[in-house]
């Protein structure tokens, strides 16, 4: 009986403190979700940088970083649309914000080239915030061998490379002042505890997963100096996405 009664209050014991720990960690996303106030993000700088500014997510973010007044630098290979976004900014946001650009084509442009470019350009600008938006996919579901080399080549320059090299270039100024922000644009093809092979599109699916990698260990290298690091994962998007 005595035996009976101390695995019913160990097992009880363990049960509650399990009990208890789920809660705290969903009290913890309640709070993150949906009650914890934003950030300031001017407070980590008064420019951002968003790289595939001229269509879909990183064109709607720009508007909005832009409508919180942060003077934003728009990087994309097509220059009238660069110059088109640019105008319409300011046009929605008069004078408040600063908007400048950079034509940088990634799937062509060698790398450490980026760098440079993007450094020369940002030269003396207090830098707080980047978000490495830019991307491409598969425009079909294919298998491998089936992958034309152009295309292998642009998934790894752009969805790779990119924010490798832009990443680079952006992190000495944010470690200077000690503050700042990078968000990674990342899929969840890319987490293999979500989704743990993506057939007819590897090579897609493997270049997220280095987003995913990069993102958690850089996060943990800089934390040190103040600066935040994100990986925004959305749902799958099968086809190109343009810059």
């Amino acid at each position: 009986m005595e035996l009976q009664t101390i695995l019913i209050t160990v097992t009880s014991t363990i049960g509650f403190i399990s009990l208890t720990k789920t809660l705290v960690s969903f009290c913890r996303w309640v709070w993150i979700t949906f009650l914890r106030p934003p950030k300031n993000l001017k407070d980590y700088g008064s420019w951002a940088i968003v790289t595939g500014s001229t269509d879909g997510i990183g064109k709607a973010l720009v508007f909005e970083l832009a409508l919180r007044g942060l003077n934003i630098v728009l990087i994309g290979r097509d220059s009238s649309k660069l110059e088109g976004i640019s105008r319409n900014i300011l046009e929605k946001c008069g004078s408040q914000v600063e908007v400048k650009y950079i034509v940088i084509d990634f799937a062509k442009e060698k790398s450490v080239e980026i760098g440079k470019k993007i450094e020369k350009e940002i030269n003396g600008l207090d830098v707080g915030l980047l978000i490495n938006n830019v991307g491409v996919g598969y425009p079909a579901p294919m298998y491998f061998h089936q992958v034309d080399t152009k295309l292998i080549d642009s998934l790894i320059r752009v969805n790779m490379d990119s924010l490798t090299w832009v990443t680079k270039a952006v992190l000495p100024v944010m470690m200077k002042k000690k503050r700042g922000a990078i968000v990674n644009i990342g899929s969840s093809s890319g987490l293999s505890s979500i989704i743990p092979s993506l057939p007819l599109y590897t090579i897609y699916s493997a270049t997220k997963a280095y987003v995913n990698m990069f993102s958690r260990s850089i996060s943990l290298e800089y934390k040190r100096h103040g600066i935040d690091v994100q990986c925004q994962v959305h749902l799958l998007f099968y086809h190109f996405f343009p810059d």
